[in-house]
Parts: structure tokens; sequence; C-alpha cells
């Protein structure tokens, strides 16, 4: 008989030629266990997903409470559910209130798809500006804003009217969005390059000329929000920076799927009215997720996970102290490594995984390794993660 890890090569869709094929058997807090119950701290929680960690106990009650009601019942917007109402409401007095109005998606990616029919759909425009080096998502529309050509070219024709622009470049953005823009698409951190944080001055003039032109500032919020920055969403860092539309997902379920698009009502309301149903989804705002999503919420915001992030940061910026290491950037617990080349990222990250650590390479920055710890990382592991890292260079060296 084939063993998982045959089947898994054999019938399992694969998406490079080298996957880690790392078997797991259970998880919990910090930590995955394989079959021969090798315990290894996950340094990338899920990417950026498993926020407060593997099966937090709050979560698996919401997730049991909500399950002994009742699971799908109809293609969201349709019936009244008590978890997407809360979730709604709850994520209204967090994000801002002029962010009133939540639909809720299965995901990032369709939260970005979902957000660039709004903008299309309440401004009358046809163009989008985007970023080189963004990533949104691997879905159609999500395709044709990322800023990467090596990942778009071979899935052309794409979506027309996009122009991208280099990140921070508040030149290029001003010139870049004019009368026919429906909307702009940032990430507050790119996610995918490395972690580069935005400027403030960058962010508030997307800001500025968007409100000049009648453009929607559209942010991407998936795997900056729900705390891994220092605050509850990154955009919060930057004084009097609001969005029209704000994209969230991955750390919003724990663990489970879950995304959301927000906006305004009045823009909002453009998706009910020719055509009506101008947006329709049928497992989004899973009632079990939405219950799990409001779980992690309300931990982040009882808790000190969040306004600890800073200090962890700055323990792991001080522990990752080595030659080898030729920088380290980011914002908060998304930390990124900079090696001299792909080949040295791949044999860091073999190395680790001997010494019980897991992490992860970047899609457009491939010298560059993932910290994206759960926040529930303590100092102890921090400190532990270092000596991992700084014995796995020392080896490598010798």
């Amino acid at each position: 008989m084939a063993s998982v890890r045959q089947m898994f090569l054999a019938r399992q869709a694969q998406t490079t030629n080298f996957p880690l094929a790392l078997e797991v058997e259970r998880a919990e807090g910090m930590y995955l266990y394989t079959p021969e119950g090798k315990k290894i701290l996950d340094l990338i929680a899920g990417i950026s997903v498993c926020n407060i960690g593997h099966r937090h106990p709050k979560v698996l009650e919401a997730i049991r409470e909500q399950m002994d009601k009742y699971m799908h019942l109809m293609v969201y917007g349709e019936y009244i559910q008590s978890p997407q109402v809360k979730l709604a409401d709850a994520l209204h007095k967090t994000l801002h209130p002029s962010l009133d109005n939540v639909y809720f998606v299965n995901s990032g990616s369709e939260a970005i798809e979902g957000a660039l029919k709004l903008a299309k759909r309440y401004t009358g425009k046809p163009n989008i500006v985007a970023c080189h080096g963004s990533y949104h998502g691997s879905s159609h529309g999500a395709l044709s804003i990322m800023g990467s050509e090596e990942f778009r070219q071979n899935y052309r024709p794409l979506l027309p009217g996009i122009t991208h622009i280099p990140y921070n470049d508040t030149e290029a953005l001003v010139q870049a969005i004019d009368q026919n823009t429906a909307a702009v698409v940032l990430e507050v951190v790119q996610s995918e390059s490395g972690y580069i944080p935005g400027t403030h001055d960058f962010l508030r003039a997307a800001r500025h000329r968007c409100n000049e032109t009648g453009a929607l500032l559209i942010l991407d919020e998936v795997q900056t929000g729900f705390g891994r920055t220092g605050s509850l969403f990154a955009f919060h860092q930057v004084e009097g920076f609001v969005p029209d539309i704000v994209a969230i997902a991955k750390g919003m379920g724990g663990g489970l799927p879950i995304g959301a698009f927000v906006a305004p009502q009045h823009i909002m309301a453009a998706l009910k009215d020719n055509p009506i149903l101008g947006h329709i989804t049928t497992f989004g705002g899973n009632p079990v997720s939405c219950a799990a999503s409001l779980a992690v919420l309300e931990e982040l915001m009882d808790s000190s996970l969040v306004c600890l992030v800073p200090k962890k940061e700055a323990r792991f910026r001080k522990g990752l102290n080595h030659p080898d290491i030729l920088g380290v950037r980011g914002k908060g617990l998304m930390l990124s490594m900079q090696f001299r080349d792909f080949d040295k990222v791949q044999a860091v990250m073999r190395g680790c995984l001997e010494k019980g650590v897991v992490t992860d390479w970047f899609l457009f920055d491939q010298n560059a390794l993932r910290i994206a710890p759960p926040l529930i990382i303590t100092d102890e592991e921090i400190d532990f993660v270092c000596r991992v890292l700084t014995e796995v260079l020392d080896e490598q060296r010798a």
C-alpha cells in the first residue's frame, strides 16, 4: 500500500519541482509534530495565518459551539446568520468608523477580486494602478495586478488598463493616477518582495491623489492584518490615513478559510443594482469560519499579543547577527533575512528544519528567508530560533 508521502507526490497537484514535503501529524501552539514525533517550531504560521498559534483553545471552542448549531445554510447575504453579523460589527469597530460594510469571502485573492469589481462599479472608471513587486493573489484579476512579469507572462491576456509603478515612488504614483483611474491597490508592507514597508509619505500621497481624482484607494492587509506589524491593522500606524476599501484574510480565521473586503456602506451599495447580485459567493461568510474569526479578533483585542510585537521584533533583530546575514528588513513579526543567493536560502532552510525550525522563502526576493511566526512566540523561543540560525550558518561555513 502506498504511503501518504507517495500519494502526496502522485495524486496531489504540485506547484514546484521541489516541495518541502514535510509531513505533519498534528500542530499545537507554536509547534508542528511529524508522525515520528519530531517537534518543529513554526516560524511562518502558515504564511501569516495562524497569528494566535495552531489550534488556539478559544478558536476550537468557538468552532465546536457553532458546529452544534449550524454550518452552511445559504449563499452569502441572504439569511441573517449571527456569526457573520457579530464579526462584521466587530471588524467595523476595530478597523475605522468609515469602514462600516463587510463583504465576506473565502480568501485574500477573493477579497482582492471583490475589491477590484467594487471599485470599477462604483467609479465607472476602467483603470487600476498597482506596484512592481506586489502580491495580491493568484486568481486572474489578482494576477493582473501582481507586480511580477515572470508570474504574469504565461497567463495573458490579463485584465486591461493596469499600470505598475515602483513601490514607494511618490512621483511615479502621482503621475500614474488620473481621471480614468478606478483604484490604486497597495500593500502597507510588500509581502512577497521580502517584507518592504511602505513609507508614510508614499501612502499619504496615494490618499491625497485618490481624493483629487476620484479614484478609490484599496489596501491589501491580507498578510499585515490582525496584529502582525504591531497594530491590529498596519494602516493604523499611519496617522490620518484611511483607505476606501481594505482587503483582509489569512490571520483572520485562526486556521480556517475566510477573507473579506470592507468599505463604506455607500460604496458597497454599488453591488446591489445594475446588476443586482453584483458579487456572489456560495461559501463566503461560512458561519463556522466567522465564529472562529471572531474568537481570533477577541483574543487579539483582549490580550497583550499585539502590543508586544515591537519588542519581539527588536529581540529578533538583536539575535540575527551573523556575517552571512546581509540584512534584516520588515515590520513587526514580518521580517526577512537577506542572503547572497537562493542556494544559500535553501541550504539554511534545510539546516534549520533538521534542527527543528521550519521557515520559507519569498516569491519575488529569492535571496531572503521569511520570519513570520505566530504572535504567541516567547522570548525563549525567539532566542532558540536565533541560536539555531547561528549554528546552521556556522556549520555551513566550516
